[in-house]
């Protein structure tokens, strides 16, 4: 129990500070895949754990890459802006797709926790737009 407190204290010092809101995404995508990892985990096994930490991690690890590769670009021309909204979007996917092919290695995934990580990490893009 005492680990569902430090999690909602940490909720709780991301929403409390001035973080972009980029940063508050990332904070919130690695929440929520802890949060669904630790759920898996104690009602499925380890195995199903880490299948689902795993798909939340194929899609936190390629949300980040394009947000450094935007937040490089701050302060440059439109056209460069653009630029790197293009190229970190293609890293995007490329990054997804090595990451899953990686994923699909890992023997005995269990793909129903694989996926619901993956989608719980994604759906807080939805959440976030829902609460500007």
């Amino acid at each position: 129990m005492s680990i569902i407190v430090k999690l909602l204290c940490l909720e709780s010092c991301v929403a409390g500070r001035n973080y972009s809101t980029v940063s508050r995404i990332l904070s919130y995508q690695l929440l929520i895949v802890l949060i669904i990892a630790v759920g898996f985990a104690l009602f499925g096994g380890w195995q199903q754990g880490l299948s689902s930490a795993l798909g939340g991690v194929a899609a936190f690890i390629p949300n980040l890459y394009f947000a450094l590769r935007v937040y490089k670009s701050e302060g440059k021309p439109a056209r460069k802006i653009m630029n790197a909204f293009y190229a970190g979007e293609s890293g995007k996917l490329l990054l997804t797709a090595a990451l899953f092919i990686l994923i699909f290695r890992v023997p005995n995934i269990a793909i129903l926790p694989l996926l619901a990580g993956y989608i719980a990490a994604l759906s807080v893009f939805w959440f976030a737009l829902l609460m500007r």
